[in-house]
């Protein structure tokens, strides 16, 4: 499909935002969806007069992650682009990946007498973590002539990102994890499957053994598992796959991450919704398309609290006539995966999306929600297919064949 659409891409004016509510979709509580629940008012008129569906951002029954569930929205396959956990776990720290890199997610440990007895340290204090994080980076800048870079994570958790002076072979980070998945083993020696892996695997080999040096007198973190051994993925550029010059607004940092893995222009940004919806405006002259992200309607399913997921949605309904006044050609409404407070984490039911442009059907749905979705002009389709029809709509297809 993406190359396709490559094929028929053409540049125009018109301008595209595409606002995630991240984890939007739920179930119901009492019989009403979070969305269901939520006072609405703008969205509701929006899917009113807009094409609606609920789209399944990998396959259907298969839970995404936020990766496969982004790259689906900006229309890549999931399946065909994999991001490895590394490399997840570095742009979710705000670490910038080139080709020449390979990333991992690393656990603190506490190891005795040559095995693991806590995979996770205890679950140290993020601010000991943190410190401990700096110690490493302090005294392992690099390994002869690879740069490391440490990036400090929630209480046990770090990443680490090798940065070689070449650009790595594509079976480079095809090492399996360090860590023995259970206490009373053992850490695992660094093994790559082939000759560029191997070279990754003795550098590995040495910090491991320089981080046991360095942290051998920590009671609990006093060694480093290694997990998750990934390499920057072969992906187009947004601009190349389909003609846009994009922009990226949000304020966690592995959205940013995401974006900027397919070229997007993604700055650090720090504040509120209203604030991101300020910098779109701002910005709104300079670019083609627009990825808005809010993060804390998944936020609160994840915490199983339905009341204030709800709130979170009526926050950005409030907000909403802001975006709806910059007019864009194509507004898109949606989420990445849904996130059900009952669940209370990410779970494989489709996710609810309006578009709104001149044209659509509409007139198909009463309000915004799941249950109405369904009955809207799009039905049940892959995400995936999502940019296709943003760029119908935006007039940025040129037509098929003769």
């Amino acid at each position: 499909m993406q190359k396709l659409i490559t094929r028929l891409a053409q540049k125009n004016p018109s301008k595209i935002i595409l606002a995630v509510l991240d984890g939007l979709g739920g179930l119901p509580l009492n019989g009403r969806t979070e969305l269901e629940t939520a006072a609405t008012p703008h969205m509701d008129r929006l899917a009113r007069i807009s094409a609606c569906g609920l789209h399944t951002p990998v396959a259907a029954g298969i839970t995404p992650g936020s990766g496969p569930g982004h790259l689906s929205l900006f229309g890549y396959d999931p399946l065909e682009h994999q991001i490895g956990r590394g490399i997840l776990e570095a742009l979710g720290l705000g670490l910038e990946i080139m080709n020449t890199d390979i990333a991992v997610r690393c656990n603190y440990a506490t190891m005795r007498d040559g095995v693991i007895t806590d995979r996770r340290a205890g679950r140290i204090p993020t601010d000991r973590s943190s410190k401990l994080t700096e110690l490493l980076q302090e005294n392992i800048p690099n390994i002869a002539d690879v740069k490391m870079t440490f990036a400090p994570g929630m209480e046990h958790r770090l990443a680490v990102l090798m940065r070689f002076p070449h650009i790595l072979d594509k079976d480079a980070a095809n090492i399996p994890d360090t860590d023995p998945q259970l206490e009373g083993r053992p850490p695992l020696k660094p093994s790559g499957s082939s000759q560029s892996a191997e070279s990754v695997a003795a550098v590995a080999e040495i910090l491991i053994a320089r981080a046991h040096e360095l942290l051998k007198h920590e009671e609990k973190a006093n060694f480093i598992l290694m997990r998750g051994f990934s390499g920057k993925p072969d992906i187009p550029t947004f601009e190349q796959a389909f003609g846009l010059h994009a922009l990226a607004i949000a304020t966690y940092p592995m959205y940013r991450g995401l974006a900027k893995l397919v070229g997007m222009h993604a700055p650090e940004l720090k504040g509120t919704v209203e604030d991101e919806i300020a910098f779109l405006r701002a910005n709104y002259d300079a670019y083609d398309f627009f990825f808005l992200h809010v993060k804390k309607v998944d936020s609160f399913g994840e915490d199983g609290n339905f009341a204030e997921k709800v709130k979170r949605i009526e926050e950005f309904d409030q907000l909403l006539p802001q975006i709806v006044a910059l007019n864009p050609d194509v507004l898109v409404i949606t989420g990445d995966h849904s996130t059900p407070a009952v669940v209370r984490g990410h779970s494989w039911h489709p996710v609810p999306v309006l578009l709104r442009s001149p044209y659509v059907l509409g007139g198909l749905c009463s309000s915004f929600s799941e249950r109405e979705c369904l009955r809207g002009e799009f039905s049940i389709f892959p995400t995936v297919q999502l940019m296709s029809f943003i760029l119908a709509n935006a007039l940025r297809l040129k037509k098929f064949g003769a």
